[in-house]
């Protein structure tokens, strides 16, 4: 049995109705993502908290900011 290989047209017709099936299947994207701030970002990620402790890098007590 001879085996024949997809023809250019045939080929472009098969990824063109995948790339279809993929857009028309697709989640929806995320509605009214807000955008984090880069400075909110950096903070997340650094760990820093606005209602931690702070030590004074003078040798003061404590302090809340």
């Amino acid at each position: 049995m001879a085996r024949k290989t997809a023809t250019g047209d045939e080929a472009a017709a098969v990824a063109a109705a995948i790339q279809r099936f993929v857009v028309e299947t697709a989640a929806p994207a995320a509605a009214g993502a807000e955008r984090v701030s880069p400075w909110r970002r950096a903070a997340l990620l650094e760990g820093v908290s606005a209602k931690g402790a702070v030590h004074d890098p003078e040798g003061g007590d404590r302090w809340l900011s």
